[in-house]
């Protein structure tokens, strides 16, 4: 098996310890299976999606529960189900395979596609009984039934265990009667079964209940809500009053609704993540498309530096999503099957599984939807006037993009989790990050090498680089740690700084990662494209670095202190050799011309 012959890092080990290009997997790595799968989805998208584009945006509800039938008919729906509840039980790439792809046409779509086969059914395969799975799992993973998932409340948003709803016991102890509010609720406008979470007493946490939507028992729906963008996906507030759920429905056990609620936003996020995907190579697609065919100057504006250096910076981000997306994926399948081998059962694997990796969930879903919204505002800009109309597809791109920074935890409180998770790892001894801190400490108190490195390997020095930025995150967050103990967290700025560090590296390391891989087994004539969008993403990542490792310093330390870390920060963050940023946008900018279209 191939997990057997390399090692897999646990999350987070990624800043400590070196990853072999060989052990990441890559969207060339596809079996036939995912690429026929893919295909389908594609085919799905552009059949029943992609044409029906103005009806989704003028709010045609309707349209988009009548296209979750059809997928749910094509087996879509239950991908990620195992087969003994009506699903493909296909493992974790496949399913981010057909999220990233079938998201592209709406993010109507893609929402309701999300919050049914993520926040709506997974909760109860995971964590469900067997009766509760054997009840309602098949008709979620048929599209019989829709799913939809109530946590938000009027005064509990990003603070999701402070929810006020209730869950009161019934006289003869065979019901809970639920009373409270939830807002912003997906798909609520056609689901049949809601996950819903309630405090029961005075409990610490919130209870998760499955609750059949009956409006004969006291379930009542709010008006659709007018929003900026994803216009058709479904988003009512839902009111609960004296409605009656058995308690056989409870979802795991009592008290357990906020670590529910936790662990589905991590598989929640990562999904995100990958829904942006394909959205961005679209963007890219269309945006070429326009900027070959539309001349100024009697010259196509594609041949325009300026429009260049968009084209390649919109791929570039498109590429180093998508290698980061699927290395932490496969990790994350090759987690749960490690797991199932050592006797886990299905949830425990899976939960496990991406609990594991849920400081790259926060990572990638940061970083992937604020790419996708970059992405979607320079294609705008591409079309210029044009793209500001509603005729062109940017507008829409750009509206129903930026819901993405919000919901599935906003990217502050994602920035925030992904530093703080992996402190607690390493005060769990899950990562170490003590030494290597205390290591780098210690190399700033030295003479720096003089020493002209032998950089004539491909990647030889941005890998180099790659070390040295892991030492900025060290140098910074290790002082940080000293300085201020379990007080870090209420140091936002500072937590948002180091991870933004953290995040650039993740991204950079894994796009040179599969470009190192695919150069190997390729040829590097093949991957010239792809070595300038690796080279050109790690340069634009030192710099936000620099930038921020700066700002990181600066807030804290004083002194000698504050002098000998901006010396560490410059000595890390410097190139031998700079790369010439502007040939690289060319190079890439060409290829994506030339191909009239991203498909890299």
């Amino acid at each position: 098996m191939e997990t057997q012959n390399k090692e897999l890092l646990r999350g987070g080990q990624f800043l400590v310890k070196e990853t072999n290009c060989e052990d990441v997997f890559t969207p060339e790595d596809f079996s036939e299976e995912q690429n026929m799968m893919k295909e389908a989805v594609i085919e799905f998208n552009n059949r029943e999606i992609i044409p029906n584009k103005p009806r989704f945006e003028s709010k045609d509800f309707a349209l988009t529960e009548e296209c979750m039938v059809k997928a749910g008919e094509l087996g879509f729906l239950g991908v990620s189900v195992p087969e003994e509840y009506g699903g493909l039980g296909m493992g974790f790439v496949s399913t981010m395979l057909v999220c990233d792809y079938i998201s592209s046409g709406t993010g109507s779509f893609s929402t309701a596609f999300g919050a049914h086969t993520g926040i709506g059914t997974m909760p109860i395969t995971l964590y469900g009984t067997e009766e509760q799975k054997q009840k309602y799992v098949p008709k979620l993973a048929s599209g019989e039934w829709f799913g939809a998932y109530c946590l938000t409340e009027p005064g509990a948003g990003s603070d999701a265990n402070s929810g006020k709803t209730t869950a009161e016991l019934t006289e003869d102890g065979k019901h809970y009667k639920i009373n409270g509010q939830k807002m912003w609720i997906s798909n609520a406008g056609f689901c049949k079964l809601f996950i819903v979470f309630a405090r029961i007493e005075d409990d610490k946490n919130i209870t998760g209940f499955i609750i059949e939507n009956d409006p004969e028992n006291g379930i009542t729906l709010g008006e659709e809500e007018h929003k900026l963008g994803i216009r058709s996906s479904s988003t009512r507030q839902v009111f609960f009053n004296d409605t009656l759920v058995p308690v056989e429905n409870m979802l795991s056990e009592r008290g357990g609704g906020f670590k529910i609620a936790m662990n589905a936003l991590n598989v929640g996020r990562i999904k995100l993540a990958a829904a942006c995907l394909d959205s961005q190579r679209r963007i890219i697609t269309e945006a070429v498309k326009y900027a070959n065919e539309r001349k100024q100057f009697k010259t196509p504006i594609a041949d325009f530096g300026a429009i260049k250096a968009k084209l390649a910076e919109m791929a570039t981000s498109a590429y180093a999503g998508e290698s980061a997306c699927y290395r932490a994926a496969k990790n994350i399948e090759d987690r749960i099957a490690i797991r199932v081998a050592e006797g886990n059962t299905h949830q425990e694997a899976e939960l496990k599984g991406v609990e594991e990796y849920a400081i790259e969930c926060s990572i990638l879903k940061v970083a992937v939807s604020e790419d996708i919204q970059n992405c979607s505002d320079e294609g705008i800009q591409v079309f210029g006037g044009m793209g500001f109309s509603e005729e062109t597809p940017m507008e829409a791109a750009w509206r129903d993009a930026r819901i993405a920074r919000i919901y599935e935890g906003t990217n502050e409180i994602n920035r925030m989790l992904s530093v703080g998770m992996l402190v607690k790892k390493a005060m769990k001894g899950h990562v170490d990050l003590l030494n290597p801190a205390m290591a780098v400490a210690n190399e700033l108190m030295g003479i720096p090498s003089f020493d002209t490195p032998d950089y004539s390997e491909l990647f030889a020095e941005e890998k180099e680089l790659i070390k040295k930025l892991k030492k900025v995150f060290l140098m910074v967050a290790g002082s940080a740690v000293q300085k201020y103990g379990p007080d870090l967290e209420k140091h936002q700025q500072l937590l948002l700084a180091a991870s933004d560090i953290l995040i650039e590296i993740y991204m950079a390391e894994s796009t040179i990662l599969r470009t190192e891989k695919n150069t190997k087994r390729f040829g590097e004539d093949s991957q010239k494209t792809q070595i300038a969008m690796a080279k050109l993403y790690l340069y634009n990542a030192v710099e936000i670095i620099n930038r921020k490792g700066k700002e990181g310093i600066i807030s804290f330390a004083e002194g000698d202190e504050q002098r000998m870390m901006l010396m560490g920060l410059k000595r890390f963050t410097k190139y031998a050799n700079y790369p010439n940023v502007v040939e690289l946008r060319n190079t890439i900018a060409e290829r994506i011309k030339a191909d009239n279209s991203y498909q890299l």
